[in-house]
């Protein structure tokens, strides 16, 4: 908001002393927004039909510019309270799902500040047809998440979230977006009418389930009254220096009209706002100051080293540098071993301490040989089999994430395999079939992955050597339409790494 503020300010203050023919206007107007949304999820040509628009409001405060004093051309800068979002709402086949209807409402609210450039051309009379576009910023203000449930029971849940996580991170509103818009109407006098629309460029969420692209468009009708901005006013003079405020470029001090109004205590031809040393007589190119040879801004009878750039910690003289690579010690890691400015003075790193510098290892922090440019020997592709071969074998109860105890055996073979080469790291995922409800598979399908590390770590496996993952139907290996497929596609996966 203090961007925002700020800009605001900056704009009006730019608006009151510009010469150009100004006019405020405060609009309002209904649109109908939506959400282009594009992704990965293999059902998304389905479940994009249960999304429709938001109809919702804008409001807020434009000025009318005219670049010129017979140009058709105006400058409309503003900021407009704006609603934007989407709803959603589906009815579920209950034979299949153990839910009935859902109904969401994605409902987010941003300031925006349209900058557009505008044509207009006189039909006749007052009457005058109008048309623009131009770029927009928009920062989030505030938004409301409500998702209502129907269980096949009727059992109804609400889930209400007034205060949605803003930020750049997964699951999060971003705080800043931006885009075009553009507009077309007729303006009548001080009343206008146009038809808005606008598509951003950015994606205002980053989704924490899925790759997706997220991106606002909004098409709507705005009516807006203007209140002109120029009247006529005296000349005035404020310091008292003969000078008209119009033109004074210092109007509360007294200055000399030759510049501009401007004083210069110094009497050297600059005015003390542009005199770096407004006490002293200096010249143009010491900007006001006397001679400084070396530029570096300490005047030479003051400058220890006159002849060379220094700073005035030093008293005009270069900060030391004790191991002379050219990074000076108060900058300087490392200030008694020569090194590079990009390591902050100090020598090329070996994070993972194999004998090879970060800038020659292929895998820098991994412990590797120069044969293979500091990476680790690959896993053997016997070892992988044997791990693929188990993970073939491993069964759960039917509908849960409980090991069967047939698969202890399977998963002992992967113990032994893990604790013969401690340097080996194992990746552990989950699938499911695309039956059921999403949330649900990808529940199960990272209770099942967590099942499996949880037993290796009983068996004495590091958990720093584990990770767990669960992907639901995500990575299914066939389309999953006869119950042969749907088996394949219900399956955890062992990935062996050394890295």
């Amino acid at each position: 908001m203090k961007k925002i503020c700020t800009l605001l300010a900056t704009f009006l203050l730019v608006a009151s002393i510009s010469r150009a023919q100004l006019r405020v206007g405060l609009i309002a107007g209904g649109h109908q927004s939506k959400v282009i949304e594009d992704n990965d999820l293999p059902n998304w040509d389905e479940i994009k039909n249960f999304y429709s628009g938001r109809t919702g409001v804008h409001f807020g405060v434009i000025a009318d510019i005219r670049l010129g004093k017979k140009s058709n051309f105006y400058f409309q800068p503003g900021i407009v309270y704006h609603n934007k979002g989407r709803k959603f709402s589906a009815v579920y086949d209950t034979t299949t799902s153990d839910v009935f209807q859902v109904n969401a409402n994605e409902f987010v609210n941003y300031l925006d500040m349209p900058l557009n450039l505008v044509y207009k051309f006189r039909l006749g009379g007052n009457v005058k047809f109008v048309i623009g576009a131009g770029p927009y910023v928009s920062f989030f203000y505030t938004g409301k998440l409500k998702t209502e449930t129907v269980s096949k029971t009727l059992d109804y849940e609400a889930v209400e979230n007034n205060d949605p996580p803003v930020g750049e991170g997964e699951g999060q509103y971003s705080v800043m977006d931006y885009g075009v818009n553009g507009l077309a109407g007729f303006e009548l006098g001080k009343v206008m009418l146009t038809a808005n629309y606008s598509q951003g460029l950015k994606d205002f969420y980053k989704s924490d389930l899925y790759k997706g692209s997220f991106r606002h468009q909004v098409l709507g009708v705005t009516l807006g009254v203007f209140i002109d901005g120029n009247k006529r006013r005296h000349p005035k003079d404020r310091d008292g220096d003969l000078v008209f405020d119009n033109v004074d470029k210092c109007p509360d001090v007294a200055g000399a009209k030759k510049l501009n109004g401007c004083p210069d205590t110094d009497g050297d031809g600059i005015t003390d706002s542009d005199d770096a040393c407004p006490g002293l007589a200096g010249t143009e190119s010491d900007k006001g100051c006397p001679a400084d040879k070396d530029k570096d801004g300490i005047v030479d009878k003051e400058d220890n080293c006159p002849t060379i750039t220094g700073t005035k910690a030093n008293n005009g003289c270069p900060p030391p540098d004790s191991d002379k690579d050219g990074v000076i010690d108060v900058d300087d890691k490392c200030p008694k071993v020569p090194g590079l400015a990009r390591y902050s003075g100090c020598p090329i790193p070996d994070t993972d301490g194999d004998g090879l510098n970060d800038e020659d290892d292929n895998c820098p922090t991994v412990k590797g040989t120069a044969k293979l440019k500091g990476c680790p020997e690959p896993v053997k592709k016997e070892i992988i089999e044997k791990v693929n071969y188990a993970a073939k074998r491993v069964q759960f109860d039917k509908g849960n994430a409980k090991l069967l105890t047939s698969s202890h055996k399977v998963l002992d073979e992967v113990v032994k395999v893990l604790k013969q080469d401690p340097s080996l790291q194992l990746s552990i995922e989950g699938h499911t079939s695309n039956d059921g409800i999403r949330e649900a598979n990808m529940k199960l399908s990272r209770d099942r992955a967590n099942s499996v590390k949880s037993y290796l770590i009983l068996k004495g496996i590091s958990a720093d050597r584990l990770t767990a993952k669960g992907f639901g139907p995500d990575r299914m290996l066939n389309a999953g339409t006869t119950e042969a497929e749907k088996a394949k596609n219900r399956r955890v996966e062992l990935k062996l790494s050394n890295q």
